[in-house]
């Protein structure tokens, strides 16, 4: 009894090792940035995160591996939770680029740690190394700059087109745009799907689009300069 106690023991040693090499075994990755005005012009609404309003800019949701089937891995190692000193040279880039809006306020950890375990995990990428690739991929990316390059500023309504074609031009890649509904019902856009090579340093084109919440021909870019407060619920 004791040998089969021992062999089973290692059967599962080994099919738990199986399962996470499978896990990481992934074909590319979602980049995804949401727009903080569009978070928090809805319904649900937003608390700005405890270190202030943040900047009118697009800010990272997360890197997200993917397989080509449209399925994902997830929560690939239960053990791992995110060791904030292993990032503390980051801190400062994440707390301006990868902001929390969830309430009540928070800092960032709770968030950050949500994206390491259920996404982060699934990669061969280490903790520092999977968010300092995504901090680097929104610099690469620098949407706001590429629309206000094409004349897309905060405050207007534009037609998709117009938005996509502007990133297209400015990335050199096709994105997915997601958009949401503000308290008027009007579509505008919400968040911004990028493809990336399984290095976690390329754009690539999307081998497969995302499914989720489909834009109108012409959509709101809204501005943040219409709310107040830095720390409370809207």
């Amino acid at each position: 009894m004791e040998g089969k106690g021992s062999i089973l023991i290692i059967l599962f040693v080994l099919y738990s090792q199986s399962f996470l090499c499978l896990s990481q075994d992934f074909d590319f990755f979602y980049f995804v940035q949401q727009w903080p005005a569009s978070y928090c012009d809805t319904r649900r609404s937003c608390c700005y995160p405890t270190t202030g309003k943040p900047n009118e800019d697009f800010s990272i949701h997360g890197l997200w591996p993917n397989y080509n089937n449209g399925k994902w891995p997830q929560n690939c190692d239960t053990t791992s939770s995110l060791d904030i000193s292993q990032i503390s040279d980051l801190k400062k880039r994440m707390e301006k680029d990868w902001v929390t809006l969830a309430c009540p306020s928070g800092d960032g950890m709770k968030f950050w740690g949500h994206e390491w375990e259920k996404h982060g995990t699934c990669t061969s990428l280490d903790e520092h190394t999977y968010f300092e690739s995504a901090l680097d991929l929104k610099s690469k990316a620098n949407l706001v700059q590429h629309l206000k390059h094409a004349g897309i500023q905060p405050g207007n309504f534009f037609t998709m087109e117009s938005m996509k074609r502007a990133i297209k031009e400015g990335v050199g890649y096709e994105a997915y745009i997601e958009c949401n509904v503000d308290t008027q019902g009007n579509h505008q856009i919400y968040q911004v799907y990028m493809c990336v090579d399984k290095s976690a340093k390329n754009f690539i084109d999307c081998p497969i689009l995302p499914s989720g919440r489909g834009c109108g021909s012409r959509v709101e870019f809204p501005s943040l300069s219409h709310h107040s407060g830095s720390s409370h619920e809207l």
